[in-house]
């Protein structure tokens, strides 16, 4: 028997298949990135994840939350990592549950740059950054609570390589561990975007200054990953217009521009563009037109921020958007999918359960 269509399903191509790199997903819906911190205090995840994830595997593609690329990556607690072997095993569970749903889903590369605290680095040392400058007003979530964030120590010009290197690395571990592909995060005022940021960036070396030079650690590290897993299975995040984290750039439009047409010589996958401030309001007024970005970039755009079912239909239906990302909505909602082309009613999520915590508010929504 065939599932029941709401009308809005009917007349768009939201729940049509389509080709991303070298697979056909089931759908043009992706669940977004979303930090749970739920792994252990080693950054490894388990069972618990595999279950989360394949409750929401008929998504056309899964984003994994960010995942730190090493020790000095990490910003806030519970958060997993993809550096070690026994990272690796545990993130083999979540692959293979959400595999044998027939889910497809990626992992995000992650470092965090100044968003941290000593008490989540090595050694208690400092977070580092591309300039000592300190986001204001800003907190890390640590194992003794929230802390304020410290004075980030700027790297020096030849560490930046080995910066570089551990993302090759995480996106090697990221294959052995069973994903479809990678996500590099450049978003949302972490390490890769505060290098972007004139805000943040305040170096003098090539790596600081012009366009061209805040924009190369990016470059360089696509250029890394994209060796390890060819441009067709790699994705990357963007968000030029996001005040997230205390990020923000004078002038963010030659930047973004430049950067995607830097990057269309990899063939990536699909860039990932937060539509206006992380969490506010879609592309609010003032700000450069982001479908800029699209007709820019030659592979598929995928949008995010607060996107409903109407706005999805109607982004759809004026070629806005090739691939929709749903973030919140997913965490109350394991079979959002079913749900929107049903035009069922949602669940609302439990904010108290968003981070850390076990099953509750995680994996005991119910569906259907």
């Amino acid at each position: 028997m065939s599932k029941p269509v709401s009308a809005l399903a009917a007349k768009s191509d939201l729940f049509d298949p389509i080709v991303l790199g070298p697979y056909t997903l089931a759908n043009r819906i992706v669940m977004a990135p979303l930090t749970r911190s739920r792994a252990d205090d080693e950054g490894v995840p388990g069972e618990l994840q595999a279950t989360y994830y394949a409750q929401r595997a008929s998504a056309g593609l899964i984003i994994s939350e960010a995942t730190n690329i090493s020790p000095q990556g990490k910003g806030y607690i519970r958060t997993p990592g993809i550096w070690s072997k026994e990272q690796v095993e545990g993130w083999k569970l979540t692959t293979k549950a959400v595999h044998d749903r027939g889910g497809r889903i990626y992992l995000q590369l992650w470092h965090v740059g100044r968003v941290s605290h000593p008490d989540l680095q090595p050694g208690g040392s400092l977070p580092v950054a591309p300039s000592a400058v300190r986001a204001e007003n800003q907190q890390a979530y640590t194992y003794e609570g929230f802390k304020p964030l410290v004075t980030p120590r700027a790297l020096e010009t030849a560490e930046i390589s080995g910066i570089v290197a551990d993302y090759a690395h995480a996106a090697k571990r990221a294959k052995e561990a069973g994903f479809d592909g990678v996500e590099i995060h450049a978003a949302n005022g972490y390490l890769l975007q505060q290098f972007l940021s004139d805000k943040t960036n305040k170096r003098t070396d090539q790596y600081g200054g012009s366009i061209e030079n805040r924009t190369r650690i990016v470059v360089e590290v696509v250029d890394a990953v994209v060796k390890v897993w060819g441009g067709d299975r790699v994705g990357i995040r963007l968000a030029p217009l996001t005040k997230f984290a205390d990020i923000g750039d004078s002038n963010p439009e030659p930047v973004y521009l430049s950067l995607v047409e830097q990057l269309n010589p990899f063939k990536l996958s699909y860039i990932h563009v937060v539509e206006g401030d992380t969490g506010g309001d879609r592309n609010p007024s003032g700000a450069f037109d982001l479908q800029k970005l699209r007709r820019a970039f030659n592979g598929l755009y995928m949008a995010n921020n607060n996107y409903t079912l109407e706005l999805a239909v109607e982004a759809r239906a004026e070629n806005l958007a090739d691939l929709i990302c749903f973030g919140r909505p997913f965490i109350a909602n394991p079979d959002l999918v079913e749900r929107l082309r049903e035009g069922a009613p949602l669940a609302t999520p439990d904010p108290s359960t968003f981070y850390a915590g076990e099953a509750k508010g995680y994996t005991d929504y119910p569906a259907l």
